[in-house]
Order: C-alpha cells, then sequence, then structure tokens
C-alpha cells in the first residue's frame, strides 16, 4: 500500500509454515553448489547485480517511494547509492576477506605446525529486515551473505514487499540461482515460521536456517534471541536507537542545526539512526532552536514522488500514534512546541508536521523511548561532562554524533559515548560507508553488518592445522614421570624465565625430554 495515498499497490499472499520450510529446504539443497563455484565466480555475479542495478536505479528508487513513501532523493541516497557501495566493497575485498589466513605459532613446542584460518559458509541464512529502508538493509546483508557462498531466505516487511521483489529479480537475472536466493512474504507468522523451521518438523528435507539476521524493535528482537536460543541459532540483532547528538560550545550553530533538522527528519524520521535526542550547549541553546524552528518550518512535506517534496509521510498510523502520544506527553510535562506538532490530514492520514520541541528533560517519554518519527526534542546542558552522561543516560546504544570546531576533543569525547558508531561533525551517513561496521550495544542490539565485520559474520571460522614432521611422536604425549615433570619446568623456564641465565639453565634442562621413552 502507498502510505501517502492510500493506494493498494498489490495483494500478496502469506507464506505459511510449509511454504517456509520449503523453501528453506530448497535452499540447503542448492546451498552446496553455491559456496562450490568459488569466491571469484560469486564476486562477478555481484558484479552484474552492481550494473543491473545502476541501470535500473531510477525505476528502483521510484518504487521504494511508492512503497515507503520517502523522497525519491532520499531512495536514490539512503538506499540506491548505499546497496551500489555495498556491492563496490564486497567486489574489492571479499576474495581477500574470505582467502585462507596464515596462523603464526609463537611458542616452541607448535613451530613445527603450519595452522590456517579457514572461513567457510554457514549454509543458509535467514533475514528478517523492516520497512523504513525495505532495499537497502536487506540488500548488504543478503550480498555479504551471498558472497559468502551462502543461500539466504528473506522475509521483507509486510508493508514493504514490493520492493523485496524487486531484490529478487535483480539478483537471478545477476546470475544467483533460484532457490539460493529466495523471498518468503508475509507477516510475523511468516517470519516466526523462518525462526522456527526446524528438520524435525519437515517431511521435504532439511529445513532449518543456519543463522538468522535481523532488525527490528528490541521487543521482537528479544523474543527472537529467546527462540534462538532453544537451539543455539546464532544471530545478528539491530534493535534500533534512540541516538544522541551533543552541540558543543564550540560548534558551528548554522551547520549543526541543518545536521539537526535532517538528521531528525530524513525518512520522516523513521530512521534507526536518527537524531532522537539533541543536547546543546546552554551558550548556544536559544541560537540553535532558532535555526533548527526556521530551517523545519521552510521543508516542504508532500508526497515523496513529487520531487520537490523534502519530508514525507509515515508508513502508518500506528507508527503515527506513536509520534503523537510522545509529543502530547512532553508537552504536558512542559516541554514548547517551536514547529510542527501536529498531524497534516489535508496531505493524508500518514503524514506529521516536522516537530521541534524546546524544553524537554528525560522524564519525558520523547527522550527515554524510541519515536521514530519526524520530532526533534533538544535539551540545553552546562559542561561536557553532563553532556556525556546525558548520552549515556539510555537503554539504547546504536549511533551518536558530537558536533564542535575542535577534531580532538570531539573524538575524545565520542570514546566515551556507549554507542556502536559515534560521528564527529556527521549524522546518519555512517550507514553508507561500506568499510564502517553497523551495529549497536546494549539494547540496540547483537553483532554486526557491514563492512569487514558484516562479512565476518557471515561465515564460520575454522582452525586448520597440519604437522610438518607427521612421523615423530610429540614430546607431550604419554610417557610422563618425574624427569619428565622437571623436564617440561625447565621447558617453560626457557621460553619465560625473566633472566638470560635461567632460560639458558631451563633449556639445559628440557634438553633431554627428545630422548625419552613414549608410548
Amino acid at each position: 500500500m502507498n502510505p501517502a495515498t492510500g493506494d493498494v499497490l498489490r495483494e500478496l499472499e502469506c507464506a505459511g509454515d510449509r511454504e517456509v520450510q520449503a523453501a528453506v529446504a530448497r535452499a540447503r539443497t542448492a546451498q552446496a553448489a553455491w559456496a562450490e563455484i568459488g569466491v571469484q565466480k560469486r564476486i562477478a555475479i555481484l558484479r552484474e547485480f552492481q550494473r543491473r542495478l545502476h541501470e535500473k536505479k531510477s525505476e528502483i528508487a521510484e518504487a521504494i517511494t511508492r512503497e515507503a513513501g520517502k523522497p525519491v532523493a532520499e531512495a536514490l541516497t539512503t538506499e540506491v547509492l548505499v546497496v551500489l557501495d555495498a556491492a563496490r566493497f564486497l567486489i574489492d575485498n571479499a576474495y581477500r576477506l574470505l582467502r585462507d589466513e596464515p596462523v603464526p605459532h609463537g611458542n616452541l613446542a607448535t613451530k613445527l605446525k603450519s595452522g590456517r584460518l579457514v572461513r567457510e559458509p554457514y549454509g543458509v541464512v535467514g533475514i528478517i529486515s523492516p520497512w523504513n529502508y525495505p532495499f537497502s538493509i536487506p540488500a548488504t546483508e543478503a550480498l555479504a551473505a551471498l558472497v559468502a557462498g551462502n543461500a539466504v531466505v528473506l522475509k521483507p516487511s509486510e508493508f514493504t514487499s514490493l520492493v523485496a521483489l524487486e531484490l529478487d529479480s535483480l539478483l537471478h537475472a545477476a546470475g544467483v540461482p533460484k532457490d539460493v536466493f529466495q523471498v518468503v512474504v508475509g507477516d510475523g507468522a511468516t517470519g516466526a515460521a523462518l525462526i522456527h523451521s526446524d528438520v524435525r518438523e519437515s517431511k521435504i528435507g532439511e529445513a532449518k536456517i543456519d543463522k538468522l539476521v535481523f532488525t527490528g524493535s528490541v521487543a521482537t528482537g528479544k523474543r527472537i534471541a529467546a527462540a534462538a536460543a532453544e537451539r543455539l541459532l546464532p544471530v545478528v540483532l539491530e534493535l534500533g536507537g534512540k541516538d544522541p547528538m551533543l552541540v558543543l560550545d564550540d560548534a558551528d550553530v548554522d551547520v549543526a542545526s541543518s545536521a539537526a533538522v535532517w538528521g531528525a527528519f530524513v525518512n520522516a524520521g523513521q530512521t534507526c539512526l536518527s537524531v532522537e535526542r539533541c543536547y546543546v550547549h546552554r551558550s548556544l541553546y536559544e541560537r540553535f532552536l532558532r535555526a533548527c524552528a526556521e530551517k523545519t518550518k521552510k521543508l516542504r512535506v508532500g508526497h515523496g514522488l513529487d520531487r520537490e517534496t523534502d519530508v514525507g509521510p509515515m508508513i502508518h498510523e500506528r507508527q503515527l500514534r506513536i509520534v503523537e502520544a510522545h509529543v502530547e506527553d512532553a508537552v504536558e510535562r512542559g516541554a514548547r512546541v517551536l514547529a510542527g506538532g501536529s498531524r497534516l490530514p489535508e496531505l493524508g492520514k500518514n503524514f506529521y508536521a516536522p516537530t521541534v520541541l524546546a524544553e524537554v528533560t528525560h522524564e519525558m517519554s520523547v527522550m527515554r523511548e524510541e519515536t521514530f518519527g519526524p520530532v526533534l526534542p533538544v535539551m540545553a546542558f552546562d559542561s561536557d561532562e553532563d553532556a556525556v552522561q546525558l548520552a549515556n543516560d539510555s537503554e539504547y546504544g546504536l549511533a551518536a554524533s558530537v558536533w564542535t570546531r575542535d577534531r580532538a576533543r570531539g573524538e575524545r569525547l565520542a570514546r566515551r559515548i556507549q554507542a556502536g558508531t559515534v560521528m564527529v561533525n556527521d549524522v546518519v551517513s555512517c550507514f553508507g560507508i561500506s568499510e564502517a561496521p553497523h551495529g549497536g550495544v546494549k539494547s540496540s542490539g547483537l553483532g554486526q553488518t557491514h563492512g569487514r565485520f558484516g562479512l565476518e559474520e557471515m561465515v564460520r571460522v575454522k582452525y586448520l592445522d597440519s604437522d610438518l614432521m607427521p612421523g615423530m611422536k610429540k614430546v607431550w604425549w604419554y610417557g610422563y614421570g618425574e624427569s619428565f615433570a622437571r623436564q617440561m619446568e625447565g621447558f617453560v623456564d626457557f621460553q619465560f624465565a625473566r633472566g638470560m641465565g635461567e632460560r639458558v639453565r631451563g633449556m639445559l634442562r628440557a634438553a633431554g625430554v627428545v630422548r625419552r621413552k613414549q608410548l
């Protein structure tokens, strides 16, 4: 459904337990051959995917806008561009990051061994993706899983399934086998079927996923973690945020206020990396508020397909009611509304005016709970210490930003903020840095996507060790005795005693170990 107009775009049937299990079983069967073709051939397919996506960039962006509501310009920059660059990163780096890695042996007892790390695909990776970034989130995760040799079963949000089907078509056209990447459309029950799929319940082959990547709410993430724990299913959970923005006393007010307005209202505030809490030094507070209010009032709210639109609709009525409740609670507790603060029914049922709130406190839900809407609450602080304490006073820890003319000062404060990512003098764009990991701490989740660490999440690491003297019995095997214990004491001293003389004496005591009798 188009959230701006309410028009039904297409009706789809929800996949039930049987359909989900069948999809996982097909993925299981197809995965072995996909892994066997090797990284270089999989990279070539990613390169073809990248080419096709570039050719269809405008078409894909408009499809995203029709289903998610965001302006076409945002669909291009925060979705299509992000995926093109994620493909670029994997094309350039996947072979190097996935190849065997030699492991040096520092212990003298193991010098006659050769070891390496081998990265192997999990098998079948399940992905449950949200509606707010219906293309970039599942695509970046799926590309990493696929290039590592996994098969993927994607369950997109029921609000943005058509965008997932566009991804499906692009990957298949690029050369990904049909059963290696599949989309199962449905609601929460379909996602539950993917998580709980199990070989014991299936008569159609092995039908359980080997890893799950989930992006969504904390409440749902906790339920998924509990379900995964029943069979020790590895998971990556990205569970949202309440990201703070710290504007220090030496910040550029014009630049920082523009960043706050964009960071709070991009995608109508429905971004896990949105500026959901803004803390400004008291000396700049009133100037900053005036700048934010003035800039917010100039934003053009409307349908995303209108190229003049800055802020589109919210995804649905339920999310809008959360925003409305947070603003009403703040006002009742003493907050001032400097811009917005109400619905825009003349545009449609899902439109809410971009809102700036002043005099907010941590007793208000708008500063404690994830709002996920176009609201910028601004609070004053008196010192850097206060700012850090306020930033960390949250159950969330996805990202944060620090604004200052002094980079060293900003980076010092950034190290003290409890978050997976902290940007100095920018917001949100960290998601588009393909080399950087994306993930949070505290209630913002477990594990990471994107970059080297995101790729590592898609493989099991196996240690492979070969002995270079296979015909020789190892000195630590059976044949113990009093002399052997003395020899081992000497060997330990030889390696780790502090004085050179003690090391030499240890070496002499240990020398006889090679002549002892063994089983």
